[in-house]
């Protein structure tokens, strides 16, 4: 296998996650009868650049298809970002009724539907057919296609080119990761801005958040690699913030390397700095990674097997992608987890992929009562038990299982 991006063979293994399926493609009681598709699911490290990433098994038109799930509007807290967002940049960059901005993967329109509120010209860029028509549904306008640079051309020609791209958490989802980058240098205007947000692998590490790796992740990035990168494809980052964001994330802004005006801050220098200074170059740093994310897994067998034994129900809050990487490592079955409760009606009534746990509504919940309640995101999981403290009425209890298995009593 050879780095995407610097072509260097790879030899460091991060992690090896045995094989699943892919983490998105929810099952119905159809598909439920046929055979389902497994992948091999290792995280390779280059030790040229410092891309962390696993191997290709699939094309992203299967993993990203017209029955994708992840609603972005689904999340109070992730609106609220967005929301935050667009009044920041409108702010800081003096967007209104004469610019034009562009979003990459827009999936809903949560974020657009902001920028659209304040008269400023937007269009969406969403590949996946479902999250594309609840876009338009709101009024804005969305290309159904994976971006790259023949898009950006494309674009660019009809006269489109954005004074502002946004780009979240889809950086880590691109295959082609210099096409990608490279057709933002084609779509910004010559002073334009992008920004683009994705979880920081310092955090990954850090936390042991092994259940964010899955297949529709490709990339899994530190703020040096992504520099690197930018700067191959006549980008230059210009500002970063750390955000709180998917349990640690970064906001990086980028213009053009020739024509770009905006004054490169120290806190460029100082996060690349930080993460020379945790080894984020050096191979021991990813060394060791592999025993930890084992105890977790066997930690939270064992917290399932003792509830089991004692004639305890656990179920499951939220049918995210993290939760399938979780439940097909450990190898759990509906015998130790009967069901995963989820807000969004297109994932209810559905199976998660590999375990076929059944996906139900917030009623069924409530009939049920279970004794635990494992909060799969757990990277929202204080807006979880707000929305779920009913449960204490009857006894329920929360618990996380990454990056520690851990019973949360308040």
């Amino acid at each position: 296998m050879k780095c995407r991006h610097c072509q260097n063979e790879l030899t460091l293994t991060l992690i090896d996650l045995g094989s699943a399926p892919p983490s998105n493609a929810y099952l119905t009681k159809l598909t439920m009868r046929r055979p389902e598709k497994w992948f091999p699911l290792t995280v390779k490290v280059c030790e040229s650049c410092w891309l962390v990433q696993a191997e290709a098994y699939s094309r992203a038109a299967e993993l990203f298809n017209e029955e994708y799930a992840y609603f972005s509007s689904f999340s109070d807290i992730w609106l609220k970002h967005a929301s935050d967002y667009v009044e920041t940049v409108v702010e800081r960059f003096g967007l209104g009724c004469e610019s034009h901005v562009v979003e990459i993967a827009s999936n809903d329109g949560y974020l657009l539907q902001y920028v659209k509120q304040r008269g400023i010209p937007c269009l969406g860029v969403e590949p996946t057919a479902s999250t594309a028509t609840a876009a338009r549904q709101k009024g804005i306008e969305t290309i159904e296609e994976f971006f790259g640079l023949s898009l950006a051309k494309s674009l660019a020609a009809q006269g489109r080119q954005a004074d502002l791209v946004a780009a979240n958490n889809v950086l880590a989802h691109v295959l082609d990761i210099d096409d990608f980058v490279r057709g933002f240098t084609v779509l910004l205007k010559p002073h334009g801005v992008a920004t683009f947000e994705f979880p920081h692998l310092m955090h990954l590490i850090k936390e042991l958040q092994f259940d964010t790796i899955y297949h529709e992740h490709f990339s899994y990035l530190s703020f040096t690699t992504v520099c690197q990168i930018f700067e191959a494809n006549s980008l230059v980052v210009f500002d970063v913030e750390e955000l709180e964001t998917h349990g640690g994330s970064l906001r990086a802004f980028v213009q053009r390397t020739d024509t770009g005006r905006q004054r490169i801050t120290a806190n460029v220098a100082e996060l690349l700095a930080r993460e020379a200074t945790a080894g984020m170059r050096q191979p021991q740093y990813y060394r060791g990674f592999q025993e930890q994310a084992n105890k977790v897994k066997n930690d939270f067998l064992a917290f399932l097997l003792e509830a089991r034994r004692q004639g305890k129900t656990v179920a499951a809050y939220g049918a995210a992608a993290k939760g399938n990487t979780l439940m097909n490592y450990a190898g759990i079955r509906p015998d130790l987890i009967p069901f995963v409760v989820d807000r969004n009606p297109a994932k209810q009534g559905k199976f998660m992929p590999g375990s076929r746990i059944p996906i139900v509504s917030e009623e069924h919940l409530k009939a049920a009562q279970p004794a635990y309640i494992v909060i799969i995101p757990w990277n929202i999981r204080e807006e979880i038990m707000d929305q779920l403290s009913y449960v204490r009425e009857w006894g329920g209890v929360f618990a996380v299982a990454v990056p520690e298995m851990k019973i949360i009593r308040r």
